[in-house]
């Protein structure tokens, strides 16, 4: 009988009343052949790998973590409820000391959820590492967290979330946005005037392969990790960047999945994309539970792959060479602010950006006016103004745990005030000082 070097609890979800479609590539299908991959397999069997059922996350525990419009019923399902409370589930494990590791396989996915919520974009509602997170740190006093995300799209949701945050460092390895959904995470994105040089992002070529992605591993990411120290390391780990997936053009295998996750050595990891429901995810999740025990994973191998058709051209080397070379710069070395303004300016003692999001999924066109206090004292409040196709002018303030005492009353005076006037329909309070939830709408 095998042992797990590092214990693993696996949260299995398959959300079997969700899917956009009965054949849209997020659907149940996409778990149950995993599922069923990892029981033939005895992974189970394995003294130290067990099976955990998720919990379900609380109204507080997204709207610690989102601004949910017009509300949260009107965003997010059940099923979304128990993805989101799978990766719960899987923090309190490792937290707790019951697994070494955890992973949650769980459904629906959640990267491109934004901190404002009106709907569904790139299949996702709710950010479920985003929830985690902040259960990490009201429930485990955890603070400083780096996200890594091997996703075959930029993790753009996770990005807008922590944007302005310096605990948290957010790193996203995808497929270049100049050809692949959502179009966004490029170098240059950095992170907001507080908190420079948290957000790094390594766009990659169409055709990268396990040597790509490992050189990007060992020359960028390992090394600023490294660096920053975090006190919990999670993967958000989409697995459609395999070399089989319908909507992807990368060529990483399963066996380099399970090196890129033995290299990463993440506590926690959570599964977001991947749609090759068969010729992929039953052998990349068996890989990344495997890696993440300490077994031995050189026996997974999936169908169809062809060494020469689906290795990576030279030039591709050359590139993120060169690439790899500058990136850790803008960590190590931000640019100041005047070079990293990404359109926003200084009016007032505050900083402003304005963003235009479109819902793909649910066709919803929103515009939003955010707003950080560029106080002396702390990270800032946080003021976002959001309209959209679907609602009236909705309001959401944030102030954030280490605010002085100036930037919480303005906070409260600003979500008091807000109520008071026609001017907003919702208005929502995520008052991280006080542990203080609050929600408003007529």
């Amino acid at each position: 009988m095998h042992e797990a070097k590092h214990s693993l609890g696996v949260i299995l979800f398959p959300a079997f009343d969700w899917s956009i479609s009965p054949t849209h590539p997020e659907r149940e299908e996409r778990l149950l052949y995993t599922q069923d991959q990892l029981k033939e397999e005895g992974l189970f069997d394995i003294e130290g790998v067990d099976e955990y059922k998720p919990g379900v996350a609380s109204r507080e525990d997204v709207e610690r973590t989102h601004f949910c419009f017009p509300e949260l019923e009107a965003v997010a399902t059940r099923s979304h409820m128990v993805a989101a409370g799978g990766c719960i589930t899987a923090a309190d494990l490792v937290m707790q000391g019951r697994a070494k590791k955890a992973f949650a396989l769980v459904r629906p996915p959640g990267h491109h959820a934004m901190k404002v919520v009106q709907g569904s974009r790139g299949f996702c509602n709710i950010n479920i590492e985003a929830v985690m997170i902040e259960h990490l740190r009201e429930n485990h006093g955890k603070r400083r967290i780096a996200v890594v995300d091997t996703d075959c799209h930029h993790g753009d949701g996770t990005q807008d979330i922590y944007w302005h945050d310096p605990d948290v460092l957010f790193i996203s390895l995808h497929q270049d946005g100049r050809t692949l959904y959502p179009g966004t995470g490029f170098p240059t994105d950095c992170g907001g005037p507080k908190a420079l040089g948290r957000t790094i992002n390594i766009p990659l070529p169409p055709g990268t392969s396990d040597e790509g992605y490992m050189m990007a591993m060992e020359r960028v990411v390992m090394p600023i990790l490294k660096d920053f120290q975090p006190e919990v390391v999670i993967n958000s780990a989409g697995q459609d960047n395999h070399f089989t997936d319908p909507i992807t053009n990368m060529n990483l295998t399963a066996q380099g999945y399970a090196k890129l996750t033995e290299l990463l050595q993440a506590d926690l990891a959570v599964l977001e994309g991947g749609y090759s429901i068969q010729g992929a995810l039953p052998y990349v999740n068996l890989g990344i539970c495997l890696s993440m025990a300490g077994l031995d994973y050189s026996g997974v191998r999936e169908p169809g792959f062809d060494a020469v058709r689906h290795s990576q051209r030279p030039q591709i080397a050359e590139y993120l060479a060169k690439m790899c070379d500058t990136l850790p710069e803008l960590y190590f070395n931000p640019p100041a602010l005047s070079e990293a303004m990404q359109g926003g300016v200084i009016e007032d003692g505050w900083f402003v950006r304005h963003k235009d999001i479109y819902y793909d999924t649910d066709g919803i066109s929103e515009a939003q006016t955010e707003s950080l206090l560029m106080c002396d004292s702390c990270r800032g409040l946080l003021k976002v103004v959001s309209r959209s196709t679907k609602n009236p002018d909705c309001l959401g303030v944030e102030i954030p745990v280490d605010a002085c005492p100036r930037c919480r009353e303005m906070g409260l005076a600003h979500y008091d005030e807000a109520q008071a006037k026609d001017g907003y329909r919702y208005t929502q309070l995520i008052n991280r000082v006080d542990r203080q939830y609050l929600r408003h709408g007529f």
